[in-house]
């Protein structure tokens, strides 16, 4: 069997015991029923993981006995920040937990003239905890030690207008030119601009290029929003990172 690697919001430290909180309880020992003794793998997102076991499980508790850290190398090389425009149904899932195992490092969440997405404060709210459960799934899924954040949505303009990265691109492919023909970022930082299901507007790509946003072309096909993100992942760190 396999062993459960599981996320934590907790301190970890090396041969010390602690209660499992009440959702790792309710998957570790009521979905998966493992019993004392069974091994775990613990990581709480700030790098690395730890060895683990099982111990005292109760009816309605369980404790878990920390072993020996175990640091982690898998980590993109290139910290990518991609700008993800609403969508609806389950494409923003797919895009956020696909874009993890691709190695994201942050994922903005952005309104745009185009985004059929309107949510009120409060289903706001939901969502991004919603979401960054996805991307915590998706990290214990990929055996990654980082969970990349999920930032509050805010509207694509300010977002454009704010970002700092070196390399700053949008995926746009109407006049635009090949990934590979760019230079890696010496600051080893990228964001990526990717729009809604009606694309980009002409505006929204012109106010982009103003603000240093460079149009990229992953070729002849037209890709969906929520494939897009692990494409220009791939191609990123197939590039510049640690896809050989």
């Amino acid at each position: 069997m396999r062993i459960p690697r599981i996320y934590v919001d907790l301190p970890l430290q090396e041969n010390s015991i602690f209660d499992l909180p009440a959702a790792s309880f309710q998957h570790v020992c009521k979905v998966l029923r493992l019993k004392n003794d069974y091994s775990l793998i613990l990581f709480n997102g700030n790098g690395g993981q730890y060895t683990a076991k099982l111990v005292n499980v109760e009816k309605r508790s369980a404790q878990v006995a920390i072993g020996a850290f175990q640091a982690l190398e898998n980590e993109s090389p290139i910290k990518v920040t991609i700008g993800q425009t609403l969508s609806r149904g389950e494409r923003m899932d797919y895009a956020i937990q696909k874009a993890v195992e691709a190695g994201v490092h942050t994922i903005q969440p952005l309104f745009s003239e185009r985004c059929e997405v309107k949510l009120n404060t409060e289903r706001l709210d939901k969502k991004r905890m919603h979401w960054q459960q996805i991307a915590i799934s998706a990290a214990e899924q990929s055996g990654r030690g980082h969970v990349p954040q999920i930032k509050e949505p805010i509207e694509l303009l300010d977002w454009v207008d704010e970002c700092k990265d070196m390399l700053k691109i949008t995926m746009h492919h109407h006049s635009a030119k090949p990934l590979k023909t760019m230079s890696e970022p010496l600051n080893k930082s990228i964001s990526v601009l990717i729009g809604p299901e009606g694309g980009l507007t002409e505006d929204e790509v012109e106010t982009s290029i103003k603000q240093g946003f460079q149009p990229v072309s992953l070729g002849p096909r037209v890709l969906r929003t929520e494939t897009a993100p692990v494409v220009i992942l791939t191609c990123i760190n197939l590039l510049w990172g640690d896809i050989v």
